[in-house]
């Protein structure tokens, strides 16, 4: 028959040890082990629940602020310039633009200046001697030396390394005359012509000089020296060194494309209600303020169940964030700027573009219906001051939304704040189980210890009670 004893069960004492010590230990745990889970538990909801309010409240201010250099998906200028030809003219128009046809003819379209150096006949690889190289454009000199032992490449290379500073680039060409250096610029416009002076051979390169590209010392321009965009609008002439006319027309910015000047088509601009434009930029506003009051719903609404939890008995379970103020401020500070009349004109409330609140969860929708006939009444020109502002645009929905939701995303703001102070809560905990479960361990090693010196003097105490029996058994069996 299978001994009963285990590892776990005294020797001497036959006590089951192991299950003693544990069920010690663990009740001394209990308590602080419980506090220490419920308390991780509730700060990792928390953190949880900031995520998600920061993530939607930052994508809303991404819409309503996006990033410089980024273009904004909300566009709420009034009025829209079309092109009737794209592949001509291409146009934008911004809050200054008012109705109206405009006939633009293209005369010239400006050009940027192209110049070569004379020819080398080693090719790229060519042995350039030390010495300097200044390249000019519109009255600015670019010095360069050119150290020992560089060749042509090495010298176009050294070039446009400081391209960002000077503007001008430099290529390598090839023909039977050998290789040139080629310098190019997007700077366009009459006068704008690239010229060099050097101490190197072939290097230099006069002004007013075109390049004759079958002789290998000839240095010059290209083609044509840079000349200046034409145009005629609406029947007067405006001369341009770029090809974005901006200045001309009030509102409206003209890109005149190559070849354009190739016909003598007109190109019809085309400035009316932008309708389509506002609506998307409406909906887009709507969308992500939408995702904000969800976001806040998701945090801060319990859910109640017909089941009470089997461990709590509880029939309602608190969100990340129900009870906390934070979410209720974030709420109120928008809506109050959706109220809030801050440039003035005809159009003083949203509802009158037709958006409107919902009772039930405070999301807004936009009436197609009724925003169509707001535009039939000529309120384009309002929506862009409600949202856009006037003068530095600070007194518009858009300035004043963004104003609102700043003090919560900004560095050390009020997420931050309350995300640094709950992952110090978290850190605090983890040094508290670590400080309980070295504890344990400790506990855990005296109790056994204690309960294994107990198992030994029990299990002498029994050999020397056996060993007494057994003499007096002995004896008494000496006597019979």
């Amino acid at each position: 028959m299978a001994s009963p004893i285990t590892p776990s069960t005294g020797l001497g004492s036959g006590l089951a040890i192991g299950d003693i010590v544990t069920a010690l230990v663990n009740s001394d745990k209990l308590a602080k082990q419980t506090q220490i889970t419920t308390q991780t538990k509730l700060v990792t909801t928390k953190l949880s629940g900031i995520g998600t309010l920061q993530s939607a409240l930052s994508a809303f201010q991404t819409l309503l602020k996006p990033p410089t250099g980024t273009t904004s998906k909300l566009q709420f200028a009034g009025y829209a310039a079309t092109s009737s030809d794209a592949t001509k003219v291409s146009v934008t128009s911004d809050n200054s633009a008012v109705p109206g046809t405009h006939t633009v003819v293209v005369n010239k379209v400006a050009t940027s200046s192209s110049v070569a150096t004379a020819a080398f006949a080693g090719g790229s690889s060519s042995a350039i001697p030390t010495g300097t190289l200044t390249i000019s454009q519109n009255g600015i000199d670019n010095p360069f030396t050119i150290p020992d032992g560089s060749t042509l490449a090495d010298v176009a290379k050294q070039i446009n390394a400081q391209t960002k500073t000077t503007g001008i680039s430099a290529n390598i060409i090839t023909d039977t005359n050998g290789s040139r250096l080629v310098f190019g610029s997007n700077v366009t416009g009459a006068g704008s012509d690239i010229t060099t002076s050097s101490s190197i051979a072939g290097f230099t390169i006069n002004a007013n000089t075109p390049i004759d590209t079958t002789s290998a010392s000839s240095a010059g321009y290209i083609g044509a020296q840079a000349i200046s965009a034409d145009v005629t609008i609406d029947g007067f002439n405006f001369v341009s060194k770029s090809n974005t006319i901006d200045k001309n027309l009030g509102g409206v910015s003209l890109t005149l494309l190559p070849g354009s000047d190739k016909s003598t088509t007109p190109v019809t601009v085309t400035v009316a209600t932008n309708t389509d434009g506002l609506k998307a930029s409406l909906q887009a506003f709507v969308d992500s303020y939408n995702s904000v009051v969800k976001a806040v719903s998701t945090v801060t609404k319990a859910t109640v169940s017909a089941t009470p939890d089997p461990t709590t008995g509880a029939t309602v379970t608190p969100a990340a964030l129900t009870g906390d103020s934070m979410p209720r401020s974030i709420l109120s500070a928008l809506r109050n700027e959706l109220v809030t009349t801050g440039a003035g004109g005809d159009l003083s409330v949203l509802s009158q573009l037709g958006i409107t609140t919902a009772q039930a969860d405070g999301t807004l929708s936009l009436d197609s219906t009724k925003f169509d006939a707001a535009m039939s009444k000529g309120l384009a020109g309002d929506v862009q001051t409600l949202f856009s502002g006037t003068g530095d645009g600070s007194n518009g929905l858009i300035a004043r939304m963004n104003t609102a939701i700043t003090p919560y995303t900004q560095t050390g703001g009020i997420f931050a704040t309350r995300t640094t102070s709950l992952n110090k809560q978290q850190s605090d905990l983890q040094d508290q189980q670590a400080a309980l479960d070295l504890r344990v361990t400790t506990l855990t090693a005296t109790l056994t210890a204690k309960y294994n010196a107990m198992d030994l003097l029990v299990g002498q105490l029994k050999a020397s009670a056996t060993s007494i029996t057994s003499f007096f058994d002995s004896l008494n069996a000496s006597k019979g």
